[in-house]
């Protein structure tokens, strides 16, 4: 079991996002990353599967998919890692193929999909990872490559309500965000298949996009959940 690099160059990242499926990071972070991309930081996608069991699209045509959303959103690296559609869990051998990757990209932040969620994959995408966590840091643990530790996980939204203690202002990275989903044709083209795959997806999520933005007075915001107290500078606030 090994990781694919589909865009870009394989280095250290500032930003990594691990999405259960393809267009789950643009849909639950898509917003922040572009605005990290566009102030020069080094971020990156993972999917931890190839998206083969889903109604609409091949593997092949979402890779294709996945790239053109890469290049838009201005990403330095995304990769897919291979593991089964439908059935991702905290299993030994897929956490050392995640932690080789964390080893691989060196990542300081860690962008999650909260395990408040009705699908399956992306509550087990949370366990997983936070296993995979784990194994890169420790020095004896059976991974490739030199020990990673990551200095900060966030959780993002994907099917369900969350309580976030982070929101990032995405107005300004809003017109990037929308071509990135759409380039997701085969999911958000075609008839609706479920309350994530529609057509509808755009102006689904900017509604959550603007609640969210309402709470921070800002007119659009992306929501995270840190599990780890944020230390903030006083005079910043």
């Amino acid at each position: 079991m090994g990781f694919e690099t589909v865009y870009g160059a394989l280095g250290p990242l500032a930003w990594l996002c691990v999405a259960p499926h393809p267009d789950d990071a643009e849909i639950g972070a898509g917003g922040t990353l572009i605005r990290l991309a566009q102030a020069g930081q080094a971020v990156g996608i993972l999917e931890l599967t190839r998206g083969e069991g889903g109604t609409l699209g091949t593997p092949e045509v979402r890779a294709a998919e996945c790239v053109a959303a890469a290049q838009v959103m201005g990403l330095a690296w995304r990769g897919q890692l291979g593991l089964p559609d439908g059935g991702l869990m905290d299993r030994p051998d897929g956490a050392r193929a995640l932690a080789e990757v964390l080893r691989a990209v060196r990542p300081q932040v860690l962008v999650v999909p909260h395990h408040r969620d009705r699908h399956p994959d992306h509550f087990g995408a949370y366990h997983l990872t936070k296993r995979a966590v784990h194994l890169a840091g420790l020095r004896k643990a059976d991974v490739p490559g030199e020990p990673h530790r990551v200095a900060r996980v966030l959780l993002y939204q994907g099917n369900a309500d969350i309580e976030p203690n982070v929101l990032v202002d995405v107005e300004a990275a809003l017109p990037v965000w929308e071509t990135a989903v759409r380039a997701h044709q085969s999911q958000f083209s075609g008839a609706a298949v479920s309350e994530t795959v529609t057509p509808e997806v755009v102006e689904r999520r900017r509604a959550r996009l603007m609640y969210w933005g309402t709470l921070a007075r800002v007119r659009y915001a992306e929501a995270f959940e840190a599990e780890e107290g944020l230390l903030l500078d006083p005079a910043a606030l």
